[in-house]
């Protein structure tokens, strides 16, 4: 594969993965990983998440808990990060782990991403790849809307499964805390589990330990206003579930029969959608806060926070 010989020679490729589009790097690079934060304007002090193929690789680059274990047993390949005390002898970039003494790792579950993994022979670091802060991407034409020419190459193989991205736990220590919802449910990871996960502070916002812990975050260019119950002149309406307002203007609905699955897939792409008309605003109308309404919420409130 061309795109596993880019990466060997220090370039970035832009790659499919169940969750979202990634934009990779040799994870053992220093100078490749500096591009991707060239690439999306990302703050140095956010870390990145390690792609690899198998637990067995991941056990070559972090300390591997009995509970981290079995939760990988449980959801690997799959859209569920593991942060992990990062092994002394592992080679990972130091840019990787934005310095820290532990690493993000997980095993996507998607053909075109672990068949890039295996052709690169080597982890890769991969955040989604966009410009830091905005919109996730969903579709091979939302990198090269967002990214231009900076990948080498980017892979298309169409839309995504799940629109939004990895679960990711802190498996560091004695208790597995949640620090990003994503697309594998609570419920479904306590219940692999057999006990309840801690929720992590908000406290870690400005030291983020994780992707995506960053109070401002996902966000479209045009102000997001949630909970809408009615649309304001100049706004957009990203929509959710039968009971619509009356909107002469753009409408986007996630999901008009209310299933979160569909709204997931949907969210990132409806947001870019709607921010492509550039309206005075986006109001978004109440998604439930169960399931994968949760992570939904999540990517919505960070897109609506204040911007710095």
């Amino acid at each position: 594969m061309k795109a596993g010989a880019a990466l060997r020679r220090g370039e970035l490729v832009a790659f499919p993965t169940e969750t979202v589009y990634g934009l990779g790097a040799d994870a053992t690079n220093a100078r490749a990983v500096a591009g991707i934060y060239e690439a999306k304007g990302r703050p140095r002090f956010n870390p990145l998440i390690v792609h690899v193929d198998t637990i067995m690789a991941a056990e070559r680059i972090a300390h591997v808990s009995p509970k981290a274990r079995r939760l990988a047993a449980a959801f690997w390949p799959g859209a569920l990060t593991l942060v992990l005390r990062l092994r002394p002898d592992a080679s990972i970039a130091d840019l990787v782990t934005a310095g820290l003494d532990t690493v993000a790792v997980r095993v996507p579950d998607h053909a075109v991403a672990l068949a890039l993994i295996a052709a690169a022979g080597c982890p890769i670091a991969a955040p989604s790849a966009n410009r830091s802060g905005h919109v996730s991407p969903t579709l091979a034409a939302h990198v090269a809307e967002d990214l231009g020419d900076a990948p080498a190459f980017i892979l298309d193989a169409g839309p995504t499964a799940h629109g939004l991205e990895s679960t990711i736990l802190d498996a560091s220590g004695d208790a597995i805390v949640l620090l990003r919802a994503g697309a594998v449910t609570m419920e479904a990871i306590e219940r692999a589990l057999g006990e309840v996960v801690v929720r992590a502070s908000e406290a870690a916002a400005d030291q983020p330990i994780a992707p995506g812990q960053l109070a401002s975050h996902y966000a479209p260019r045009a102000p997001l206003r949630l909970n809408a119950r009615e649309v304001h002149p100049g706004e957009a309406l990203l929509a959710f579930g039968a009971d619509v307002p009356v909107h002469a203007g753009a409408l986007i609905n996630l999901s008009a029969t209310g299933n979160l699955v569909e709204a997931a897939a949907n969210l990132f792409a409806a947001l870019r959608s709607l921010d492509a008309l550039h309206p005075d605003g986006i109001a978004v109308m109440p998604v439930p806060e169960h399931g994968l309404g949760a992570a939904i919420n999540d990517r919505l409130r960070r897109g609506a926070a204040p911007r710095k």
